[in-house]
């Protein structure tokens, strides 16, 4: 199936997100990617980019080693769905993650998030990735 073009724009949006933001956990370029309206569904992080902002800042104080390896993207229309894995540190296991963005003229407007340990062992020998 082929994307449309607003829908490639969409997800060359988010994915610059994770190369220009949440890589480097650079709170500075927030304003480029996300709505100034922005509605956070993570009940660990208040709405909004300034507290988008302060959440990447505490979080690059804390893991300044973090990365977020992305391992497959989604469009359709306005969402996108980014599946990636989470290590905040050499040697992490981290978390597999998945977001889900909503884009609204040109900017993120809304995310929601899932967020599972990684992990060795267990009874399924197939991880997360």
């Amino acid at each position: 199936m082929s994307r449309t073009a607003e829908e490639q724009a969409n997800l060359d949006l988010v994915l610059r997100l994770f190369a220009d933001v949440l890589n480097p956990m650079d709170s500075g370029a927030v304003d480029r990617f996300i709505a100034p309206g922005y509605i956070q569904h993570n009940q660990a992080v208040p709405p909004g980019r300034e507290s988008l902002k302060a959440f990447l800042d505490m979080i690059r104080a804390q893991t300044p080693e973090a990365v977020h390896d992305v391992k497959r993207a989604f469009v359709d229309g306005d969402h996108v769905t980014v599946h990636y894995h989470v290590r905040r540190w050499p040697g992490d296991l981290g978390w597999a993650v998945i977001d889900i963005f909503r884009v609204e003229d040109g900017l993120i407007a809304e995310h929601w998030d899932v967020m599972q340990d990684v992990t060795e062992g267990g009874p399924n020998p197939i991880g997360p990735f």
